[in-house]
Formats: structure tokens, C-alpha cells, sequence
């Protein structure tokens, strides 16, 4: 992941004549590895001519080696572009494991692009794609909202490159799409929650991602279909980047729950919400289900039985390997556009100790 990074990076930057790479520190942080992974990465790039070190400078890339290199097919390979929001990263990495299983073959060229869920970055990663590409699996940026990069996406149609979106996806465009039943697991989430007596159920969502707003709608009809209150009040709305400040964010949703004297559950978005809410009951002298029970959206890591939080299993390494036959299949078929490569994940559903029974 920190290799691929870099090589997006140096992608998006190869225009511009700022060429140094971020520090390690910044790598460190960002992938929540060691100092020596990071320089393992950057020694296998300066190995391949990108980078060079200056002492006392930083580490800097070759900008006439990026501006030729990886761009044209290589001895007739297959070229595959990932388009991946890189936020998550156990769901990421469980993502591209899958995707690797399935390409990583003698025929198949792989090359990662990371977006940081940034409409900006997501337009450079595109245009970097044009040319010498076949197909294209992208993880789409806000993907709730009008999305600036829908020409780039027309261009891509044109030029018969095949496109497959997983996860979050752009409504109204011709791709098709691989992902989970949000609506059938906000169904099943919920029913576990009234069915052990809880009215007053708090939702903390992401309102500029598709998956956000179907758990929200699946959550709205799940509460009036079991007899449990609805109202507005007990919605927190965030933005996909505001789940990523560990300072503030969390505080504030500490004074959501707290605003809400009647709930007794809260429902999370997804798994970085989830340990926001976990760690923010522990320093409050909070317990799960004591004060609050709690259930979970794709949960991503694999520590669910040792958390014993209820949740939908984010499927990562299987949704890879569904996805890179779906771009395999639909490469090697001429009239793909005539066809429906999507396909739909039934909800994995862990029943763990985070709900409360209080009838």
C-alpha cells in the first residue's frame, strides 16, 4: 500500500515541478506502519529508477521517468487501473488481496491509484488512465453528490475502456456495480435492536458517500416497519473527511449521544464510527451493552468476535476477487455494454454481545 501510494503520488505530481515525495513520518502515520515498511517501499522505487535521495534534502522522483514509464501496454499484458479510496484500510487492503488473487497472473498488469476520497485526486488518477488502459475498478469519491468528473467518465466510455465500481458508485452512469445490501442489513440490525426492546435508536451516518445514504434510508424504514420512533433528532449527519479527525470528531459525537437522554442503541455507518463511539463511551465510564448497546456496518477488521460487536462482515477479500473476474470477464467480451457484470452481496451478519435486551 505505501509502494502504491507513492507511485500515485509521483502520478499525480509528474506535471508539476514539485518533486519531492512526503516524509516518512507522513507514510508512517498515514498506512499506521513502521519506519522500516516505509523505507522497504521507497528503497524497491529508488531500485526501479523513480526515486533518488539527496542527504539532508529528502527523498525526490525522476520527473522524465514518470512522465514516460507504466503508460502503454507492456508485451501485450492486460492492464487493469484500481481506484481506491485508501481511508479504510483494512477494508482497502482485504480489497486489493482479493483483487491481486485474481490478477496477479502472467496476462495481467495491475496498477493501483489511491484517491484519498478527494474529487481532485480521483479527476488526476482518470486522466492518468486514457491511454494503454482496458479496465478500470473504482471505489467512487462522494459519491452522493454531483460528481465534477462525469466527463471523465463520458471519455472513458468512448474509448471502450471497461469500468466496474465497488462499493460506492455514481448514480445514472452506465457502469455497472459490485456491492452490499445496505437496505437488508439495516433491516436486519435493526429488528435484533427492537426486538430487545429498544425504541430510542440513534443513527451517526455519512451523508457524501452512496452507502451512507442507503443505510440511512434502509434505518428510516427499518425503525417505522418495527414500531420504533423516528424522529430527526436522533440522526448524525458527517462528511466522509470529518470521520478521519480523531481530535474533534470524536467529541462530538460524545455530545449527540448525550443530547439524546431516551436513546438506549446507536447504530454506526461504518467501522471507523464504530470505534470512535467505543472509544468515546470508555473514557465517559460508558459500557457496551451496560449503558448503550451498539451494532455496526461493515465492519472491516477482523477482531469481530473479540469485540463482540453485532455488525454486517464487510465481504473485502471476496469483494476483490468478485470484482477482478467481473473486469476480467467484461475485458474479454465485446459487447460488454450489452451486459450486466453487477451483483449484489447478501448481508453477513455477526450476532455478537453489544445488544442489550431491556423488555
Amino acid at each position: 500500500m505505501v509502494y502504491s501510494y507513492i507511485r500515485t503520488y509521483i502520478d499525480q505530481k509528474k506535471f508539476t515541478m514539485n518533486t519531492k515525495i512526503p516524509s516518512e513520518n507522513f507514510l508512517c502515520s498515514k498506512f499506521s506502519v513502521s519506519r522500516e515498511t516505509v523505507r522497504t517501499a521507497i528503497k524497491k522505487l529508488t531500485e526501479e529508477g523513480y526515486l533518488y535521495s539527496v542527504q539532508g534534502s529528502g527523498t525526490f522522483f525522476h520527473k522524465a521517468i514518470a512522465l514516460s514509464a507504466n503508460y502503454y501496454r507492456v508485451d501485450k499484458k492486460i492492464k487493469i487501473g484500481l481506484i481506491a479510496q485508501g481511508q479504510d484500510f483494512n477494508a482497502s487492503s482485504n480489497i486489493v488481496q482479493g483483487i491481486k488473487h485474481i490478477l496477479n497472473t502472467d496476462s495481467v498488469e495491475l496498477k493501483i491509484f489511491i484517491t484519498d476520497n478527494k474529487i481532485a485526486n480521483e479527476r488526476k488518477c482518470l486522466e492518468s488512465c486514457y491511454t494503454g488502459f482496458d479496465g478500470l475498478i473504482v471505489d467512487g469519491v462522494k459519491a452522493s453528490i454531483l460528481n465534477s468528473n462525469l466527463d471523465c467518465y463520458s471519455t472513458i466510455y468512448e474509448k471502450d475502456i471497461r469500468v466496474i465500481f465497488f462499493n460506492n458508485y455514481y448514480m445514472y452512469t452506465p457502469f455497472p456495480k459490485v456491492i452490499i445490501d445496505d437496505a437488508l442489513c439495516a433491516d436486519t440490525l435493526i429488528h435484533k435492536l427492537v426486538e430487545c426492546g429498544h425504541r430510542y435508536v440513534a443513527g451517526i451516518f455519512v451523508y457524501d458517500n452512496y452507502q451512507g445514504i442507503e443505510k440511512y434510508k434502509g434505518y428510516v424504514r427499518s425503525l417505522l416497519k418495527y414500531g420504533a420512533v423516528f424522529d430527526d433528532k436522533y440522526v448524525k449527519w458527517c462528511i466522509s473527511d470529518e470521520t478521519y479527525d480523531k481530535k474533534n470528531f470524536p467529541k462530538s459525537i460524545m455530545r449527540f449521544i448525550k443530547s439524546l437522554p431516551k436513546a438506549t442503541a446507536i447504530v454506526c455507518c461504518n467501522y471507523m464510527i464504530m470505534e470512535m463511539v467505543r472509544e468515546m463511551m470508555a473514557l465517559n465510564g460508558k459500557s457496551i451493552p451496560g449503558d448503550y448497546s451498539l451494532v455496526c456496518f461493515d465492519y472491516s477488521n477482523t477482531d469481530w468476535e473479540e469485540t463482540g460487536i453485532t455488525s454486517s462482515i464487510h465481504p473485502g477479500f471476496e469483494m476483490g476477487v468478485k470484482v477482478g473476474k467481473k473486469i476480467l470477464e467484461m475485458v474479454n467480451d465485446p459487447n460488454y455494454k450489452e451486459h450486466d457484470y453487477s451483483y449484489v452481496f447478501p448481508p453477513n451478519i455477526y450476532e455478537g454481545t453489544s445488544i442489550k435486551d431491556i423488555r
